[in-house]
């Protein structure tokens, strides 16, 4: 089996559970390509690894049979942006915090392993929004597999972000922003701002303001199969455009389209795992702390 290994570059004194996994995958004799981040690691903490093979995007990966991310969320959601629209399967190994996609902890590396390499794995196939203006350049990338929002910038005056779906009127937020997330993302930035979670797989996105002026604007929730056109105007010429973590500055008026991705990705979920669980063990439902 090979598999291919994506973290960000972290200090070597940091990096012992990354070390820790590769030596796990190499005593089961498991083919490894790192990407090309990794490189300082590996010459600093691994020069008995012989003659290592490094990737840097999708069409290095064609003899691969999984990707594996080390580190948080954000990590993860750098693994998708190299993965693209290739099909492969992502674990990720969760070092950072929360970890709702990075959701396999340190503490079960060891069956983690053994899981994927014995087949007893399930794929978790989630949807993007696909992002598109003829004002802004957004690489080769513009996707996005948590959200999408438009901020206030350089001002502490809130701005307004119309929204039209299908070419209808929907509203217009008079807010500090608007987030526009897919279930995947409703456990993220819009959760705290009052966004519902969402199972994945129901097929929607959901509208959440951030910091809304009127108090009677709650989130919407519609199904992704419809065309989305936001435009954001305020007292300063530009705002600000995120797609997971990236972001541009956009002017005021700007025209940004949204759509459902036409590919999935596909998110290694082990046996035992759901998401019902993940979300009772991150967010802790059910704990009495009292005692």
């Amino acid at each position: 089996m090979q598999i291919a290994l994506y973290g960000r570059m972290v200090d070597i004194d940091r990096s012992e559970h990354l070390l820790r996994l590769v030596a796990l995958l190499a005593e089961r004799h498991v083919t490894l390509i790192f990407h090309e981040d990794l490189k300082p690691l590996l010459a600093e903490l691994l020069p008995f690894f012989p003659n290592p093979v490094f990737f840097n995007n999708a069409a290095e990966l064609v003899d691969c049979q999984m990707m594996i991310s080390v580190g948080g969320d954000g990590t993860l959601l750098d693994t998708v942006r190299i993965v693209r629209d290739t099909g492969l399967p992502i674990l990720g190994i969760n070092t950072g915090r929360l970890g709702f996609l990075a959701n396999v902890a340190l503490s079960r590396m060891d069956e983690a392993v053994k899981s994927i390499l014995d087949g007893k794995y399930s794929l978790d196939k989630r949807s993007l929004i696909k992002v598109s203006s003829d004002q802004i350049d957004l690489g080769d990338f513009g996707f996005a597999l948590n959200e999408v929002t438009i901020h206030k910038k350089d001002t502490a005056s809130m701005i307004s972000i119309h929204v039209e779906v299908d070419g209808t009127y929907m509203n217009s937020y008079w807010a500090d922003g608007l987030i526009i997330c897919t279930p995947t993302g409703s456990t993220a930035y819009s959760l705290s701002c009052g966004g519902p979670i969402v199972m994945p797989g129901s097929e929607n996105i959901t509208f959440t303001p951030i910091a809304a002026h009127n108090l009677n604007v709650r989130p919407v929730v519609i199904s992704n199969s419809h065309h989305v056109t936001l435009r954001a105007e305020g007292r300063e010429q530009n705002h600000l455009l995120t797609l997971d973590s990236r972001s541009w500055t956009i002017s005021e008026n700007a025209i940004i389209k949204l759509e459902r991705a036409p590919f999935m990705v596909n998110l290694v979920m082990l046996e035992g795992q759901d998401f019902f669980s993940t979300i009772r063990n991150k967010l802790m439902w059910g704990i009495d702390r009292r005692n």
